[in-house]
């Protein structure tokens, strides 16, 4: 691949590609996990990609002062991102926060810091499923 600049691209452009490789991640995930039958898949991916998911990883992971300087600069690039659509079934806040999330993993995708990547993306599946195991014991 033709290495691109990603400090120079836009936020969006950032998310776009962020979103992506995010989503194949979390399929690869599920897969390596043993399920197999489509639909199932989508139904639990969309437990990992959903925007207040990823917003929660975002805030636990800056909680935590788990990114560096250079990467709260990207997702503050991110989450002030003025993006053309608005988002219908969740918050404004939970939107930006998630495209600030994409637009992280979109960056070190680009930069190729592909250790790093893979660290946040472990991180985000880790968090995700604590708080999903959570969920489910609250309601039981």
């Amino acid at each position: 691949m033709k290495t691109i600049d990603a400090r120079q691209l836009s936020s969006l452009t950032l998310a776009y590609i962020g979103d992506a490789v995010y989503e194949l991640h979390i399929r690869e995930h599920l897969i390596l996990k043993g399920y197999i039958k489509p639909d199932k898949l989508h139904h639990l991916a969309i437990r990992y990609v959903a925007a207040n998911k990823q917003a929660a990883v975002l805030f636990k992971w800056l909680e935590e002062a788990f990114l560096t300087d250079e990467e709260i600069s990207v997702v503050k690039r991110g989450r002030n991102a003025k993006s053309q659509s608005t988002p219908k079934n969740m918050s404004i806040v939970d939107y930006r926060h998630a495209t600030a999330f994409e637009t992280l993993l979109g960056f070190h995708y680009l930069m190729e810091n592909q250790q790093r990547l893979d660290q946040l993306m472990s991180s985000a599946v880790h968090i995700i499923e604590q708080e999903n195991n959570r969920d489910r014991r609250d309601k039981s």
